[in-house]
């Protein structure tokens, strides 16, 4: 399907997606099925399953054991793995290439055969119960988490992937089993693989492990979010620093202006030449951490900024994180800014496809947001193509005074802030 990358694309009658790339330099093959429904795709009384039932097929199969699965990818030097994200879960392996036979059985097992027994679901609703705690006592995360679900409330975008205590305490067997049925289905996956493989063949032992799977799909969720573009100030005297997000919406993934935002985020905040780590780190001294990133969804996105500072500075911070929003809308752009940011954002793009694990994953992506596959040539020249004028454009879109979203937290000490001190 791409000759440039060696891609190439074989559709199973259960609806299951086959993608490899071939890599011929590399020794090591990684592959992955990817669930197209993530934690957004839950409901309300639900939240927190996807990375439940994500966890638990680690827990025994029909016919192995979870020591067993460890034992098994141990013995052939594999690297077994799995995450559950907002539109996606991802059960992965990387292994060397005369390992993918054994590898893909242990996979298939795995996504196939889970048991969910009730004793392992007891002992696994602790382990992520701690893993709430644990970010929950982590502040950055804690802080980004808090600026998700307000910013998108009311909707299942801003709940948390792992759920609530609530939730995870009521998940029993019968819950995770009518789950599994419902997601697991050949329509709703994507199997992909890159490294140093053969389409066919490895087409072939899929089809032999998953000729037993489903057809059909499932999916929840397809409400477009609404921001809610709130100021929310969370005290917690147990804090050193304030911790502080802001952010506005930004466009969708497949969004045709995504390089345009892609290189917005580089100047503003991609970065220790950027705008921001330059003036309020480097220049004024007042943070250790500041940055801006991209969080984009199939149907919508937003664009945050992150810092942590003292009490007694964090209006100061805001203050010239609106700077710079200004600066962006009103300045064009030196040209050897963007040059920089250009030449930055290449080769980011450039060596996060050097890996088989990464190539593996940018496969699944395309084909579930797009549909197509991209040569490396055709990123870099979008990626040239965007000018001054575009960027400024994008941001006088994006950075609108009524559509920031703040969320500070730390020991606030009566600490207030208003719409005016966002005005960009």
């Amino acid at each position: 399907m791409n000759s440039e990358r060696n891609i190439r694309r074989t559709v199973l009658p259960s609806g299951l997606i086959v993608l490899t790339e071939r890599m011929e330099h590399v020794r090591s093959v990684a592959m992955g099925v990817w669930m197209r429904a993530g934690s957004r795709h839950e409901l309300p009384e639900l939240n927190g399953i996807s990375h439940f039932a994500e966890h638990m097929v680690f827990k025994g199969t029909k016919s192995r054991s979870a020591q067993r699965i460890a034992r098994e990818v141990d013995a052939i030097g594999g690297n077994l793995d799995a995450f559950t994200g907002k539109e996606t879960i991802c059960f992965n392996m990387k292994v060397l290439d005369d390992h993918v036979p054994t590898a893909l059985d242990v996979l298939s097992d795995l996504v196939l055969n889970p048991v969910f027994a009730s004793e392992e679901i007891a002992r696994e609703r602790g382990v992520i119960l701690e893993e709430i705690k644990m970010d929950e006592d982590n502040p950055d995360t804690l802080v980004h988490e808090i600026f998700t679900q307000s910013f998108w409330k009311d909707h299942p975008l801003g709940k948390p992937i792992l759920g609530t205590r609530e939730t995870v305490r009521s998940f029993e067997q019968n819950t995770l089993l009518r789950f599994y049925e419902q997601r697991f289905l050949g329509g709703n996956m994507v199997f992909s693989a890159a490294g140093n493989l053969e389409h066919d063949s490895f087409v072939e032992l899929v089809t032999r492990h998953f000729g037993s799977l489903g057809s059909g799909m499932a999916c929840g969720d397809t409400v477009v979010p609404q921001v809610t573009p709130r100021i929310n100030l969370r005290n917690k005297k147990s804090l050193e620093q304030v911790q502080l997000c802001l952010g506005v919406q930004s466009p969708p993934v497949a969004d045709e202006s995504r390089y345009i935002t892609l290189l917005l985020n580089t100047i503003l905040g991609g970065g220790m030449s950027s705008r921001l780590f330059q003036t309020v780190r480097e220049e004024r001294g007042l943070v250790y951490s500041i940055y801006s990133d991209l969080n984009p969804y199939r149907d919508t996105g937003s664009l945050c900024v992150y810092a942590g500072t003292s009490a007694d500075r964090a209006v100061q911070v805001i203050d010239l994180i609106m700077e710079e929003f200004r600066r962006l809308k009103t300045e064009p752009l030196q040209p050897d800014e963007l040059r920089r940011a250009k030449d930055q954002l290449k080769g980011n793009l450039l060596l996060s496809l050097e890996s088989s694990m990464s190539r593996m994953s940018n496969l699944a992506r395309q084909q579930m947001y797009f549909e197509r596959f991209f040569g490396l040539d055709e990123i870099l020249e979008r990626v040239e193509g965007v000018t001054e004028e575009q960027v400024m454009a994008m941001a006088t879109n994006l950075f609108q005074p009524e559509r920031v979203a703040v969320t500070m937290l730390g020991r606030l000490d009566g600490l207030r802030l208003s719409r005016n001190h966002l005005a960009c």
